[in-house]
Formats: C-alpha cells, sequence, structure tokens
C-alpha cells in the first residue's frame, strides 16, 4: 500500500512540475499587430480570457487571424479598451500545456500597445 502510495505521489509532483514548467518556460515570443475582432472571458469550470486579432497586410487581401489567450487581468482590460482598433501585442508561445484550463490556445499575450492608424501618402 506505501508503494501504491509513493507512485500516485510520485505521479503528482511529475505532473505538477511539468504543468509549471509548461506554463513558465517559453518555446517562443515575438509581436504581432492587428485588430482586435474578438475577446472574451469564458470557459465553464476555469474562466480564461480569449480573443482573436486580425492580422491585415494589404487592404482587399485575406485577413488571418491569430487567436490568443490572456492571463493578466490588466493586459485583458487594455485589450477590453481597444476593440475594434489596431494594436500590437507582445506574445509567448507555450506548448504542450496538459489542460485547457490555462487557455485555449498556446499564444500568451503578454502586453498589447495601441499603433497609430496609418495614412496612404
Amino acid at each position: 500500500m506505501k508503494i501504491f502510495a509513493g507512485i500516485v505521489v510520485l505521479l503528482a509532483l511529475l505532473f505538477a512540475g511539468f504543468t509549471w514548467v509548461t506554463l513558465h518556460w517559453s518555446y517562443s515570443d515575438g509581436e504581432r499587430a492587428g485588430f482586435v475582432q474578438k475577446f472574451s472571458r469564458k470557459g465553464w469550470l476555469c474562466k480564461t480570457w480569449e480573443g482573436e486579432l486580425a492580422l491585415v497586410t494589404l487592404p482587399g487581401t485575406m485577413t488571418e487571424k491569430f487567436p490568443f489567450t490572456v492571463r493578466d487581468a490588466a493586459v485583458a482590460a487594455r485589450l477590453n479598451a481597444n476593440i475594434g482598433r489596431r494594436v500590437s501585442v507582445h506574445y509567448e508561445q507555450r506548448k504542450w500545456i496538459p489542460s485547457s484550463c490555462f487557455g485555449d490556445t498556446e499564444f500568451f499575450v503578454t502586453d498589447v500597445q495601441p499603433t497609430p492608424a496609418t495614412t496612404a501618402p
């Protein structure tokens, strides 16, 4: 019985350690600019902020969608204030997160800056 309990504790510690590493180790990071198209707090048990950035390269071209997750309430508030506007976001990509309780996507936005509108010459 003690061996079984030890194995269960060891597996739980390994799972917790793996989860901690996936949430604190960044596979990649970068910047994306686009229009905040959709942003909402969702989930049955674990509420997460999920959004979508419309990346437009040139007027008249097909838009690419960039799905993202936000864990910081201050960043979420700044994104909410800029829905429909062009912004630049800094993100970190985190792979192999074991549960959607931490977010629906692997792209976690850590900062957002409004981008000034550009006009054609």
